[in-house]
């Protein structure tokens, strides 16, 4: 079964400290938590401003929840996430922020 793709987007202008170690900071703790369902990916700048946080799971629908919950109730470097990241999911194995849809957010 291949994997799927959950992307992180975080956008230093809303940041109150934008701390690059969050690139591996944030990832590390959603492996935590989820003990491994969730795996770093990789990050990629999308804009000057703009961080991507790749995430691999097996389940990108159902697993998200999990992420969504962890950046509501904890911070990261100092940051509430839950006010600045935006979170998008695809079925696809490594997908482009563009082959993606919105989940946080909601629309």
């Amino acid at each position: 079964m291949s994997k799927q793709t959950i992307i992180v987007k975080l956008d230093a202008q809303k940041m109150e400290n934008p701390d690059l170690d969050i690139r591996y900071n944030l990832p590390d703790r959603i492996e935590e938590v989820t003990k491994g369902r969730i795996s770093d990916n990789g990050y990629d700048y999308l804009s000057d401003t703009v961080l991507g946080i790749w995430l691999e799971t097996d389940n990108a629908e159902e697993d998200v929840k999990e992420v969504i919950e962890l950046i509501k109730k904890e911070k990261f470097l100092k940051n509430d996430l839950s006010q600045t990241a935006e979170i998008l999911i695809s079925e696809k194995e490594t997908a482009e922020a563009e082959e993606c849809r919105r989940v946080y957010p909601e629309a």
